[in-house]
């Protein structure tokens, strides 16, 4: 079994904010949650378990590492920090097999996450595929290209390359290197990532949102909030069905977030599924037994619907 040494790690805060912040309205609706994703995170399953699944990881349990992270993918399976680091908790086990098909969700979700190249480069080349470690490796110095020298992430970029550049001429260190170090945020830089989200939404630059909200993810994991708040900021960008993915998978982590619910049916009305955003405040009535925000701000929605139509 692989260990994680002390140096390697960057360690997470274990304490999550103990004051719940309201969550800012976006334009067009309610918000998405009543708090701050380090305050509500452990109300939320999916959530906990990604925090559970990085401690357990700093702790080199990896048995219980991947166990957490397999349940978080249940939710979000192509959710590609957690992918990768369910495949850091297979590397630890020895699983080089099972890390590998981690590490190729992860890329196949985000094309520039350079740890899960850099760990799937490695595992190609520990399993002997070195025709894929090379194209790996290709990819790697294309976003060295693309990133530039001055860019944030050329130093991890570079030390990816190096790393790979290493196992492919069989140095015996660098085979047996598949340790990275682990950068995450600090709940505090999570909520904080978050709230900038939330203002940048208010002001309807979407682009720069969403690489806030997944700051905001690589701390919390697939949080309900959080994804409500993608759904939200792809759907006013146009992408209609990377938005529903996003809503959906909200609502399968947190069946009753009215939020995530309100958009949704305001996504069908501009899809036109009427009767799906009916039956989505449908829901929400059954929900909100006194009346709720969400449940107004759809049914306006829908009414409106209604009067324009011919």
């Amino acid at each position: 079994m692989n260990r994680l040494h002390p140096s390697q790690l960057l360690i997470i805060g274990t304490c999550l904010a103990a004051v719940a912040v309201p969550l800012a309205a976006a334009p067009g609706g309610g918000g998405g949650g009543a708090s701050m994703p380090s305050a509500s995170a452990p109300q939320f399953d999916a959530a906990a378990e990604y925090r559970a699944g990085v401690e357990h990881l700093q702790a080199n349990r990896f048995k219980e590492a991947k166990k957490a992270f397999d349940r978080v993918l249940e939710v979000a399976p192509r959710d590609a920090n957690t992918n990768y680091l369910a495949g850091l908790a297979a590397n630890g086990l020895g699983d080089s097999k099972a890390a590998r098909r981690y590490f190729e969700r992860s890329v196949r979700a985000d094309k520039k996450l350079v740890l899960a190249h850099r760990e799937l480069g490695l595992v190609y080349a520990k399993l002997g595929d070195w025709e894929k470690a090379r194209a790996t490796l290709d990819r790697l110095k294309a976003l060295e290209s693309e990133c530039g020298a001055a860019c944030a992430n050329a130093g991890e970029i570079g030390g990816a390359i190096a790393a790979l550049n290493s196992a492919l001429a069989g140095a015996p260190t660098a085979r047996l290197d598949t340790r990275p170090s682990l950068i995450f945020e600090s709940t505090a830089a999570g909520d904080q990532a978050y709230l900038e989200a939330v203002g940048l939404i208010n002001e309807r630059r979407y682009e720069h949102a969403l690489a806030s909200l997944e700051s905001a993810r690589r701390t919390f994991g697939p949080h309900p909030d959080i994804l409500t708040y993608q759904g939200f900021a792809n759907r006013k960008l146009g992408r209609f069905a990377v938005a529903e993915d996003y809503y959906r998978a909200a609502l399968t982590a947190a069946p009753a977030h009215r939020g995530a619910m309100e958009y949704y049916g305001e996504l069908m009305l501009e899809r036109g599924d009427r009767a799906g955003a009916e039956h989505m405040l449908a829901s929400l009535d059954a929900i909100c037994a006194f009346g709720c925000a969400e449940a107004d701000e759809l049914r306006r929605w829908i009414e409106g619907e209604r009067t324009a139509a011919p």
